[in-house]
């Protein structure tokens, strides 16, 4: 059993001021389990190192004594020790290229991951997560870039008073202001050039129900993506179009008069093709809050924009990718923005972005870590989750093979390397390493 655990600062990104356990969670930990708990000194944690000295815990400096380290984004490659076991996203299991030399130095290390994203159940649904303050924050962020790219083209809209994320000092100050934009819209209405507005959100998941949750508090008419796309849209300046795109509205399978079949799509993605770009013609903002791989049709393509915007000036202003999959779904998200610079316009005709609002072509708002600019409210989130894996984690015996680790099946699946192994689910990774 592990008698020290360690909770690492987050250095990686100068803007990242989240913690995996917040104060009161490693309290309860260290009382209820008899763990001893530390955490390493941080002047940028929205927690900070006071917080925690109030509650008892330990802030200390070095965590080398410490035989499980829980921290949440990457750490840097000169820094891994050897003989841990790092419990954090590793974004790894795609094997992104840019985490490869952090990965071969923990195989190396003879060294553990155990990864968030793949503690999952049975189901294959993830059970630690950040995904609904990915969506809140990605909503109040694009409609942020909404406003001020219609103040660039002069129209006035009371959306022009919406603040990014980071700038407010909670997600309660936050939805407040949106509010108040929403009762403008209501009193006041929406420009003619606007109207009627129409905002798309695909998904419908933990993503897309944050990002709902911000769209709501403004006056809303809810329509189908059918009913969008045969043109029945009201003028109505005093609300907002709400349309909520699921699978069956962006693949269709490719044998002609073949139904959509959901199981099927999952199982065999290759038999169904896309079809949600017609949409794009009928929409102001689009939010994409999908997970996609390879092996799925995308949603947006370099070409279909560049198709869109040959013309006059379309109805699309805004890509919300909170998503952000660089070149996935939505192929014009080339690359991923942080919270100082988050959004870029993507020029269809050249494939080229600069940074801002201004330039013909989609704004693209694609801020990797969204919940970083909620810090306070999604750490305080993800830490209720977590406290209750930890003292598991602890209690496991990390000198026994793999095949015999007491630790439950929702964590054993999230091992990527065991002891400077790659486990049996994660072998394919052993390509990308030769690759790098």
């Amino acid at each position: 059993m592990v008698n020290r655990i360690g909770i690492r600062r987050e250095d990686l990104y100068a803007w990242e001021r989240r913690a995996p356990l917040i104060p009161e969670h490693v309290r309860e930990i260290i009382a209820e389990h008899k763990l001893e708990c530390v955490v390493q000194s941080s002047d940028r944690r929205v927690y900070n190192d006071d917080e925690y000295r109030r509650l008892g815990v330990q802030v200390v400096e070095n965590l080398d004594d410490c035989p499980v380290i829980v921290v949440l984004n990457e750490i840097p490659v000169d820094v891994l020790r050897p003989d841990k076991v790092y419990v954090f996203f590793s974004h790894t299991i795609k094997g992104q290229p840019f985490n490869m030399p952090m990965l071969h130095r923990i195989l190396q290390l003879r060294s553990t991951i155990i990864d968030y994203e793949k503690i999952v159940d049975d189901r294959g649904r993830r059970l630690i997560f950040f995904g609904n303050y990915a969506g809140l924050a990605g909503m109040i962020d694009t409609l942020w870039a909404l406003g001020k790219r219609l103040e660039w083209e002069g129209i006035e809209t009371p959306f022009a008073e919406i603040r990014q994320a980071s700038h407010y000092a909670s997600l309660d100050e936050a939805k407040a202001e949106i509010r108040a934009v929403g009762d403008a819209i209501r009193t006041a209405g929406l420009p003619a050039a606007i109207t009627p507005l129409v905002i798309g959100v695909a998904g419908y998941g933990n993503v897309s129900r944050g990002a709902q949750e911000i769209l709501d508090l403004l006056p809303l008419r809810e329509m189908s993506p059918r009913e969008l796309l045969a043109g029945n849209v009201p003028a109505d300046p005093m609300s907002v179009v709400k349309v909520v795109f699921k699978e069956m509205d962006t693949v269709r399978p490719l044998s002609a008069g073949r139904p959509f079949d959901l199981d099927e799509f999952y199982k065999h993605p290759e038999r169904y093709g896309p079809c949600f770009e017609p949409y794009l013609a009928h929409m102001h903002v689009m939010v994409n809050c999908i997970y996609w791989e390879p092996k799925y049709p995308r949603l947006v393509t370099r070409q279909g924009i560049r198709d869109l915007y040959a013309g006059s000036q379309p109805k699309l202003r805004v890509l919300g990718d909170i998503t952000c999959d660089v070149k996935g779904g939505v192929e014009v998200t080339v690359k991923a923005t942080e919270p100082d610079e988050p959004v870029y316009v993507y020029h269809p005709e050249t494939g080229t972005t600069t940074a801002g609002i201004e330039g013909r072509g989609p704004v693209i708002m694609a801020v990797e870590i969204l919940p970083s600019e909620l810090p306070r409210e999604a750490s305080a989130y993800f830490s209720t989750i977590l406290k209750r894996f930890v003292p598991t984690i602890a209690a496991a015996d990390y000198a026994r093979p793999f095949d015999e680790l007491n630790l439950p099946v929702e964590l054993k699946r999230a091992i990527i390397v065991y002891r400077g192994a790659l486990t049996p689910g994660y072998e394919y990774l052993q390509q990308h390493l030769n690759s790098a």
